[in-house]
């Protein structure tokens, strides 16, 4: 199965209220757009949890610590504290398990002398938490809540600290000091189960690095808690999303994210938000093919440097555990943690430091189309779930019957000599005959069937030379290649045709020789046929949630490397050149020939509707008064009957040129076209020019030339859409009372002709205006008709441009 990885939005930071959004892709992968989950109150520093979030979750609960006084508490302040807390524990927590958590609560500190910045954090095993600093403030409180995990603890005590931030002075500085810390151990911890009342909080000595005592005090309780903790939302949690730790600190973080799946690199754009908590909102889709071999690895790193990067957090996602989906159903965000691990050895990953959350949406959409191919000629445009396949209207028979005709493709024993095999591709399926050596005109009579989801797709063949079979035989030469569009075929008829093969080298188009197919296309209902051509082209996820251009081109790219990679380990194997020159790879990049050839094509449109507007000017000009008569007379009926209309125009113009040009239908399916591909009348040195890698590998005088051809073209095309611009300026400026007197005469012509349209009936009206259009030419006047004049003299901003 194939598909895309959609990773939608990428969140590190807790700020906004928690929502779920839909994410889009085919097997993909997301980084999508979501909203962090918890909020951040900067007032008192505390992060809060929604509670519609935390029964959801359902993680631990927490400590609730009110704020205190600078004195020891009395019995009252517990006593009503554990009647505020009854009040509360018999409305939550009831219906869910609990799970144990500490929950160590800083409240303040006293008897320090020293005015000075302090502050105090927490140390659990490989868990940090930091509360705020005070500036020159002897007795500072902090009131902050800590929730850790029990299942995440990997320590036997616990370490409190209380710093000093030394402020820096005239350069001098800088730095923390540690006035003291507390260590508690694990078992000494005690345990409260609600409806139990708070414990009340303790004065604790600090003691020196040395083990002496320290000056002062700090006030706090420690405790085995739950979810059922009154406070659980007012805490702050260890598996919560945490601020990024840099090694720089004196400099913005300029923070993306880096995804790998297999060879195929993605990354973010740098976070708008230059902090710790960057939001990238981005998406970010793999291509991928069942088995799921390698992991998706997501990066998060800081850009120091051009080409120098800090890895922040590092996470491994299996693709076995992503939410597997075909509809346009909604993918939950989710947190996962980061690690500082870039090993992925088991022994390396106890020593793992959390590093913090990534919030992101991880899925496998298989409700898209993965286009190898473009659009134009594509094969398939079935989704990559099976389940939403269409089922099936046909058979296609291809009998591959023989060549003749080709060339030499290489020497051997000093005579010229081809080996040529063919290969087939039609939706996933692939086929390759078997190589016949030695020979110009070589027999395969091989047969391959196709069910068909969709006439209108097309098969595609090519024949290559085998350079394999020889020593230092290189790459596999092209010979040509034959398309063949289903919808161009009638039903249950075998079409043998010999379809030329035509090959655009470096020094010109050559025809390499001929190939002979034995084409049948068998239709099992043909009410089924008709009613796919009212069916979507697409699967319904391309409509619901579409892809853009950059993520399809993406998509295309990442495809054909994957196809390439699998068939080339297939067997028997299909190079990479053959599979590049069958998907038709680098068609989007510049040729001139190319672009002669899309122009004359929408010359071919344009001149059938010139043809019209010359027969229609011959009319109204009297060259043969017998038909200007006959029309002018089926004119005056329309405008008396004009329930004629319609039908006149679908019966006249349209059906009677489709009946009459059914006698000129082709016969045979269509080929490559040398005249239509302009290839016949291009330079050597446009093919040269078409052929060149990317980058080019010319330099000098060649790219020079070239670079004043395109600009030259650029500048045609430019003063084109100048014209145009021009033409629109000047509809707007006959309200924009640019030119007072342009907009006062279109305003009074508007007034006149609103009641003169309201006084005149439309049939004289149009019967008039019929009349002007087709005056003899003995009442014409050689020169620009009126409102051409008008129009041509309204002002444009073109005269502002610099």
């Amino acid at each position: 199965m194939r598909g895309r990885l959609k990773l939608k939005n990428v969140i590190f930071e807790p700020r906004y209220k928690y929502r779920q959004r839909d994410s889009s892709a085919s097997h993909s992968l997301s980084l999508s757009q979501t909203t962090p989950i918890a909020s951040l109150v900067v007032a008192d520093h505390h992060l809060s949890t929604p509670p519609e979030l935390i029964s959801k979750r359902r993680r631990p609960s927490s400590l609730l610590v009110s704020r205190s006084k600078r004195r020891h508490p009395s019995s009252q302040d517990f006593d009503n504290g554990a009647a505020r807390t009854k009040r509360r524990l018999f409305t939550k927590g009831d219906l869910t398990k609990n799970r144990w958590r500490e929950s160590p609560a800083v409240i303040n500190s006293h008897t320090l002398s020293i005015l000075s910045n302090k502050w105090s954090f927490f140390k659990i095993g490989n868990y940090k938490g930091t509360t705020i600093h005070f500036e020159k403030k002897p007795d500072p409180e902090w009131n902050r809540v800590f929730a850790f995990a029990k299942g995440q603890i990997q320590a036997t005590s616990v370490e409190i600290c209380l710093k000093d931030k030394i402020v820096v002075v005239n350069g001098c500085g800088g730095g923390d000091q540690i006035i003291g810390k507390i260590t508690i151990d694990m078992p000494d911890i005690p345990k409260r189960v609600p409806p139990d009342s708070p414990l009340a909080p303790q004065w604790y000595r600090l003691e020196a690095s040395n083990g002496t005592r320290a000056r002062g005090e700090l006030m706090f309780a420690i405790w085995w808690g739950s979810q059922a903790d009154e406070a659980f939302s007012d805490a702050w949690h260890s598996d919560a999303a945490a601020d990024l730790v840099t090694k720089i600190k004196n400099k913005n973080p300029e923070v993306r994210v880096k995804a790998v799946l297999g060879s195929v690199i993605l990354k973010t754009r740098i976070s708008q938000n230059k902090n710790l908590n960057p939001t990238w909102n981005e998406d970010l889709m793999f291509v991928a093919a069942e088995p799921f071999d390698g992991p998706l690895i997501l990066t998060v790193e800081n850009e120091l440097a051009p080409n120098k990067e800090e890895c922040l957090g590092r996470l491994v996602m299996p693709l076995s555990k992503a939410d597997k989906r075909f509809l346009p159903l909604p993918v939950g965000a989710k947190w996962y943690n980061l690690d500082t691990s870039m090993s992925d050895d088991v022994a390396d990953k106890k020593n793992v430091k959390f590093a913090s959350r990534l919030c992101m949406k991880f899925s496998l959409d298989g409700g898209y189309h993965v286009f190898d191919e473009a659009t134009a000629y594509s094969s398939d445009f079935r989704a990559t779930m099976r389940q939403l396949w269409p089922g099936t209207i046909g058979v296609l028979e291809l009998g591959i019957l023989s060549a003749k005709g080709l060339l030499p493709m290489k020497s051997k024993d000093g005579r010229g000599t081809t080996d040529a095999y063919c290969v087939a591709k039609y939706a996933n399926k692939w086929v390759r005959t078997r190589t016949v050596v030695d020979s110009f005109d070589p027999k395969f009579n091989e047969q391959y069937t196709w069910e068909v989801y969709d006439p209108c797709t097309v098969i595609t063949l090519v024949v290559f030379d085998n350079c394999h079979l020889h020593p230092n035989g290189g790459t596999d030469t092209r010979i040509g290649k034959v398309r063949i569009r289903l919808s161009t075929l009638e039903t249950d008829r075998i079409y043998t045709h010999s379809y030329p093969l035509i090959a655009l080298q470096p020094t010109g188009v050559k025809k390499m020789g001929e190939i002979q197919l034995a084409v049948r296309f068998t239709c099992s209902s043909f009410f089924n046929l008709l009613q796919t051509y009212t069916q979507p082209l697409l699967p319904k996820m391309h409509y619901i949630h579409p892809l853009l251009p950059y993520q399809i081109d993406s998509l295309l790219h990442q495809s054909t490397r994957l196809l390439s990679m699998r068939l080339s380990r297939a067997e028997p194997s299909l190079r990479q050149e053959v599979v590049e020159y069958l998907l038709d790879v680098g068609s989007q990049m510049w040729s001139l020939r190319r672009g002669k050839a899309n122009v004359s094509r929408l010359m071919g449109f344009s001149q059938g509707i010139l043809a019209v507007w010359v027969q229609f000017d011959q009319i109204r000009q009297w060259k043969n008064p017998k038909l200007t008569i006959l029309v002018f007379i089926l004119y005056v009926f329309v405008i008396f009957y004009p329930q004629m209309i319609i039908p006149s125009v679908l019966l006249i113009p349209i059906f009677s040129t489709g009946i009459m040009n059914f006698r000129n239908r082709p016969r045979n399916p269509p080929h490559m076209d040398i005249k239509l591909s302009q290839a016949d009348t291009t330079q050597p040195n446009d093919f040269e020019e078409e052929f060149d890698t990317f980058p080019s590998s010319k330099h000098g005088q060649i790219l020079t030339a070239r670079y004043d051809r395109l600009r030259s073209i650029g500048g045609r095309l430019v003063m084109l859409i100048g014209d145009l611009a021009t033409q629109i300026e000047r509809i707007q400026s006959l309200l924009s009372w640019r030119d007072q007197r342009t907009t006062s005469m279109f305003l009074m012509f508007c007034l006149v002709a609103a009641v003169v349209i309201f006084m005149i009936p439309p049939k004289h009206l149009l019967l008039f205006s019929g009349v002007f259009v087709m005056r003899h030419p003995r009442f014409r006047i050689d020169i620009p008709a009126l409102q051409q004049n008008f129009f041509r003299r309204l002002p444009a901003r073109a005269d502002s441009l610099l």
